[in-house]
C-alpha cells in the first residue's frame, strides 16, 4: 500500500465527523501500550489563541534543552504540520509509516469488538501524536485541545500544567450557548493539583475556571493579575516590556503580530515561569520564544508576485475577527480589500460585523472544503448583514486574490484556517515581510 494511500485512510476518517468522548481514544490508546503516560505534558484550552501559546510554550521549553513535541490543529497545508518534535515537523514517510500502523491496529480492534465505532479524524491523529512522542522520547509534550477540554481527544493525558487562553463563542452546538458552559468544557482539561494558568479574565468565565480550580485542588494563575506592560505598536509589530512578579523582560519585539499576542504571551510566560521542570525555563529560553516563535496564518504577511502582498489570518471566529479589525484600524487605518471564506457552522453574521468597519472591500470565495460555503452563499449573507460594503464573487482564492489586488497592494485574507490553508498554498516557498522599515507594507 503507498504511502499516499496510509494518509487518505486518516483522511477518510473525517466522514466520521466530531464525536466527543474518551472511549474510543481510551481504548486506542490501551492498545498502544499507553504511549500518552511516556511524556510529561502541557495541554493548552482556550477558544482562541491556543496554538500561538502551544507554539510559544514549545520553543521555550526546547530552548532550554527539552526533547519537545508539539500537537496542534488545524494544519494549513500539510498534516505533518500538525506533529512537531523539538519544534520542527515530522517527515511524510514518518506519518505515512504511523497512519499504516494505527490502521491496522484498529482494524484489528474492531474485529475483536473492543473498538465499537471507528475513530474519528481527530482521534486517530492524537493517537498518531502521542505514539510519535514516545518513539522520539518526548520529554515535555505540549498538546492543544482541538475543541472544548472535557472530552476532547486530548484530555486523556494527565499533564503537569494546563493553560486556557479566552473563552468565547465558538462550537457552540457542542459546547453550549452560554459562557459559563463553554467555560465548564475548557475547564475540563484541569486535573487534580496541577499548575492552571488562564488569560481569561470575563466574570463569567473566569468564576468557573476559578470553581473548577478550587474543586480539583489546582494551583490557579490569573496571568493578567500582577504583571505589568508597556506595549507600543510599530510598522505592524508590537514591542513590549513585561513585568511580572518574578522577572522583567524586554524591551523586546513580539515575533507574532499583534496586540492581542501580548495576552498569549503574559499566558505562556507565568506557566513557564511557575512550571516544576528541570532544569527551570531561564529567563534566556523565554525572550527567545517572545521573539522568535513563528505560527504562520496568524497575521502573516506574505510577498505575492509583482510587490503585492496578503495578510493571512484564519479569524474563524467573532472574537478572533474582533482581534484583526483592531490590528486593521491600528496598522492600515485606511482599510483593506479583504478575500473572504468561511464554514457552514460558524457565525458569518458576526465575523463579518467585525471585519466590515475595516475593510474596503469583500471577495466572497469558495473553497475545496466540503463544509465551507459556496462563494456566492457567503456573498448573500455579507450583503444582507453590510449591505453599504462592496461585496463581489470568485470561485477560487487564487482568482478572489486577483481580484482585490485589482484595488489596493495588500489585501487581508481570513475567515477560516481552510482559506488560510489554500492561500498559503498559493505563496509556497513562503517569503514573510520581516523589514523593521516603516510605511507599507507593515
Amino acid at each position: 500500500m503507498t504511502e499516499a494511500s496510509h494518509l487518505d485512510y486518516l483522511f477518510d476518517l473525517e466522514q466520521h465527523g466530531v464525536k466527543l468522548g474518551l472511549d474510543n481514544i481510551g481504548t486506542l490508546c490501551a492498545a498502544l501500550g499507553h504511549p500518552e503516560q511516556s511524556f510529561r505534558s502541557v495541554i493548552v484550552a482556550g477558544t482562541n489563541g491556543k496554538g500561538s501559546v502551544a507554539s510559544l510554550l514549545d520553543t521555550a521549553l526546547h530552548a532550554t534543552g527539552f526533547t519537545t513535541g508539539r500537537f496542534t490543529s488545524p494544519h494549513l497545508t500539510h498534516l505533518e504540520e500538525r506533529f512537531c518534535i523539538n519544534g520542527r515537523p515530522i517527515s511524510h514517510e514518518t506519518l505515512s509509516d504511523l497512519a499504516a500502523r494505527l490502521r491496522d491496529l484498529v482494524g484489528e480492534l474492531r474485529k475483536t469488538g473492543q473498538l465499537e465505532t471507528p475513530p474519528t479524524f481527530f482521534e486517530a491523529t492524537t493517537a498518531l501524536a502521542f505514539t510519535l512522542f514516545q518513539r522520539s522520547s518526548v520529554e515535555v509534550a505540549v498538546i492543544e485541545v482541538g475543541m472544548g477540554g472535557q472530552f476532547d481527544a486530548t484530555n486523556i493525558v494527565t499533564p503537569i500544567a494546563a493553560v486556557i487562553t479566552t473563552v468565547d463563542f465558538d462550537h457552540q452546538q457542542f459546547l453550549g450557548h452560554t459562557l459559563p458552559e463553554i467555560a465548564f468544557e475548557k475547564a475540563g482539561v484541569i486535573k487534580s493539583g496541577i499548575l492552571v494558568v488562564t488569560a481569561e479574565t470575563k466574570p463569567a468565565a473566569l468564576d468557573v475556571v476559578r470553581r473548577v480550580s478550587r474543586e480539583r485542588h489546582a494551583r490557579l494563575v490569573e496571568s493578567p493579575r500582577e504583571v505589568t506592560t508597556a506595549v507600543t505598536l510599530h510598522d505592524g509589530f508590537t514591542d513590549l516590556e513585561l513585568t511580572t512578579p518574578r522577572r522583567t523582560y524586554g524591551p523586546l519585539r513580539l515575533s507574532l503580530r499583534g496586540r492581542h499576542q501580548v495576552a498569549n504571551a503574559c499566558a505562556a510566560v507565568r506557566l513557564l515561569e511557575e512550571l516544576d521542570v528541570v532544569p527551570p525555563v531561564p529567563s534566556t529560553a523565554i525572550a527567545a520564544a517572545l521573539t522568535t516563535t513563528h505560527w504562520p496564518g496568524r497575521l502573516e504577511l506574505l510577498a505575492g508576485p509583482d510587490n503585492r502582498w496578503v495578510l493571512l489570518d484564519a479569524a474563524h471566529n467573532r472574537a478572533a475577527a474582533a482581534a484583526l479589525g483592531r490590528y486593521l484600524a491600528e496598522v492600515y487605518p485606511n482599510g483593506l480589500p479583504l478575500v473572504f471564506a468561511a464554514m457552514h457552522d460558524k457565525d458569518v453574521a458576526g465575523i463579518i460585523r467585525m471585519l466590515a468597519p475595516h475593510v474596503t472591500r469583500v471577495v466572497c470565495t469558495s473553497l475545496q472544503n466540503p463544509r465551507a460555503y459556496r462563494a456566492h452563499e457567503l456573498a448573500e449573507v455579507v450583503t444582507g448583514v453590510c449591505p453599504d460594503t462592496p461585496t463581489a464573487v470568485q470561485d477560487s482564492p487564487n482568482l478572489a486574490l486577483e481580484t482585490a489586488w485589482s484595488s489596493d497592494d495588500v489585501v487581508c485574507a481570513a475567515g477560516s484556517a481552510y482559506l488560510v490553508g489554500e492561500v498559503a498554498d498559493l505563496f509556497a516557498p513562503r517569503t514573510e515581510w520581516v523589514s523593521p522599515s516603516a510605511g507599507r507594507p507593515r
